[in-house]
């Protein structure tokens, strides 16, 4: 049995460079952070007292005889890049509901990677982590999705992500004292708006739009070496929210769907009531609703929006880990040549399990 925990993640600034249309003809740089809210993923082999070879376990159970009839796109796709023939039961847990914009999906395919590996008995770097992940989601399941999640919720920590022309990804952890890390963390607010999509189909529109959108994306790239610079500065943390407020305006020029009236009229009411700037967070449509806010601000922009779903966060620095780790269920193993499980004892040849016992 294996349990891994992996942060969800805030994707501050430059956010849209981090598309490979984007950045292997620009290059990319996007600051963001993970937080503590984890997507948990439990994976144990099955043993075969079972009539099926796979069971996973999300917002719906899937009982499938073998990979292909998986319909979840990224258990199929990451099982059968790791050439899983043995039977698995996988589960999953999360503190945040999926499309909501907070890098669910990518926790996840980086979460089920770093379980599968190790039940495999191998241990994966955090760059292996993000950099398979990414070739998961982009190449084999084919969605419309970024590179800086994968990356983010694999490392952990505040980072400085940079996207080069050569499709290499290097990550620059942010150091700053305690005192300042807490001075920005107290800063920020976040909210749940209640409206969820699919991150995909905004995505796909912001990188159709990309070529007509070079200004405002290479705009969002310098507010990252802005950002940095009052970080690391003795600026006021402050400044970051004027900050925040531009980006959130050149961000909603990559797309109309990025933000709705609705969107739109919340991130008002928190202007209103103190907030220094925001923006949701992802690839827009709904989802969390970031906001910067000097904490003497906080109470009053609660109560002008408590209407929403306040959730309090910190930042993580672990990353994606194995949190346990027991791996002597691994017996039995599947036989294609018989169509059959054979189990095997330490330092002995094999013996075929009994099928379809239901228990």
């Amino acid at each position: 049995m294996i349990f891994s925990r992996t942060p969800y993640r805030i994707s501050f600034f430059g956010g849209g460079t981090d598309y490979p249309t984007w950045y292997k003809n620009y290059g990319g740089s996007v600051l963001s952070t993970s937080i503590d809210k984890y997507c948990y993923i439990s994976c144990r082999t099955l043993p075969p007292f079972f009539e099926h070879r796979f069971r996973v376990v999300y917002s719906k159970i899937e009982l499938a005889e073998n990979l292909d009839q998986i319909q979840h796109p990224s258990v199929r796709e990451t099982l059968k890049y790791l050439d899983v023939s043995n039977g698995l039961e996988i589960h999953h847990d999360g503190d945040i509901p999926a499309r909501s914009g907070i890098g669910s999906s990518s926790s996840f395919t980086v979460g089920l990677l770093n379980a599968v590996t190790a039940l495999q008995g191998r241990m994966l770097s955090k760059d292996q982590l993000a950099h398979e992940s990414i070739h998961i989601e982009q190449n084999l399941i084919k969605e419309c999705v970024g590179s800086q999640d994968q990356v983010s919720t694999a490392f952990g920590g505040i980072n400085h992500i940079v996207f080069q022309k050569n499709g290499e990804i290097s990550v620059h952890p942010v150091t700053i004292s305690e005192e300042r890390l807490l001075d920005f963390e107290s800063h920020l607010m976040l909210f749940f708006t209640g409206f969820s999509r699919y991150s995909s189909d905004v995505a796909k529109k912001i990188i159709h739009n990309i070529p007509d959108r070079y200004k405002e994306l290479t705009q969002m790239q310098q507010f990252v070496d802005e950002a940095l610079n009052i970080i690391n500065s003795p600026s006021r943390i402050s400044l970051l929210g004027k900050l925040l407020h531009e980006n959130w305006l050149y961000k909603k020029m990559l797309s109309n769907d990025i933000s709705s009236s609705a969107v739109d009229e919340i991130y008002s009411e928190a202007i209103a009531a103190g907030a220094l700037g925001g923006k949701i967070i992802g690839a827009g449509g709904g989802g969390f609703l970031l906001l910067f806010a000097r904490p003497e601000d906080q109470i009053a922009i609660k109560n002008r929006l408590k209407n929403l779903l306040y959730v309090p966060f910190s930042f993580d620095f672990t990353g994606s880990q194995i949190l346990y780790y027991n791996n002597k269920s691994k017996q039995y193993v599947y036989d294609d040549e018989h169509g059959s499980y054979v189990y095997r004892k330490k330092n002995s040849g094999t013996m075929p399990a009994k099928q379809n016992l239901m228990i």
